[in-house]
């Protein structure tokens, strides 16, 4: 007898199940689901990084059907991928010049420490504490955020303490950018060679006092530049890259080699 409860007990519930389950597949099931979703995630390399701004490849995805995003957001993908999702929204992709980041300072372990830090490593962090542990309140603290932070490990840290960036493998997606709270990583075309890797707005003086590397605003750069690119402002030598041809000229003039070549 108490194997026929059993059994009956099983076959009530498996029916229940049953047809719970056959009602949930038609309430929730997908209608209309656009074809093209499945073969633009079949081509997106899976990274999940969002620096597209996305949530994820799928989110990705949804958003370049809706057309809130380009097909060229996607900063882990190649330009062949690029390309082939364009040509399954049946848009021509604007060829863009390959972009990466550069990294303005040029002190790291050259710069000698005001405290010994020894909280959190994290850059964000020491930043918090009297503005970091650098004597130079503008340069590079060396903790490796920007390292953590990168989804194509396209950065490390160098002997000199300075954060080193792989141009061949970095994807602009500015997430190091963000991430810096010194602000001294910027976005450019590999065709901008010419940066200054100095952010220091301090006296020449001042500057000497605590890096030899820094911008020292003598003007030599400026004078030298033939197509006025570049220009010295509040102690600080800037580059319009509208207008740098990059002739390497105010590299060879910098008497401190502040300003570098990509």
């Amino acid at each position: 007898m108490s194997i026929l409860v059993a059994v009956l007990t099983l076959g009530a519930l498996g029916a229940l199940f049953g047809a719970g389950l056959a009602f949930a597949s038609r309430k929730l099931a997908v209608h209309n689901t656009d074809l093209r979703l499945e073969k633009i995630m079949g081509l997106l390399p899976g990274a999940n990084c969002g620096a597209c701004g996305a949530a994820g490849c799928f989110g990705f995805a949804e958003a370049v059907l809706k057309g809130e995003l380009s097909p060229d957001a996607c900063r882990a993908g190649d330009e062949s991928v690029k390309r082939e999702i364009a040509a399954i929204l049946g848009k021509k992709l604007d060829k863009s010049l390959k972009r990466t980041v550069v990294l303005h300072c040029r002190g790291g372990a050259k710069v000698a420490e005001r405290y010994i830090y020894s909280g959190l490593k994290d850059c964000r962090a020491a930043v918090a504490l009297l503005g970091g542990p650098k004597e130079c309140p503008y340069g590079c603290i060396g903790l490796g955020t920007c390292v953590t932070v990168c989804p194509f490990s396209a950065i490390s840290m160098g002997k000199d303490g300075l954060p080193c960036v792989d141009k061949n493998k970095c994807r602009a997606c500015g997430k190091c950018v963000s991430v810096c709270p010194k602000h001294l990583f910027s976005l450019r075309t590999q065709e901008q060679k010419v940066f200054v890797a100095c952010r220091s707005l301090d006296t020449a003086a001042v500057k000497r006092g605590y890096c030899q590397s820094a911008c020292i605003a003598c003007r030599r750069c400026e004078k030298t530049c033939k197509y006025g690119a570049i220009k010295v402002e509040n102690n600080l030598a800037v580059i319009d890259c509208a207008k740098c041809i990059s002739c390497m000229e105010c590299v060879e003039v910098c008497p401190v080699k502040a300003i570098a070549v990509l």
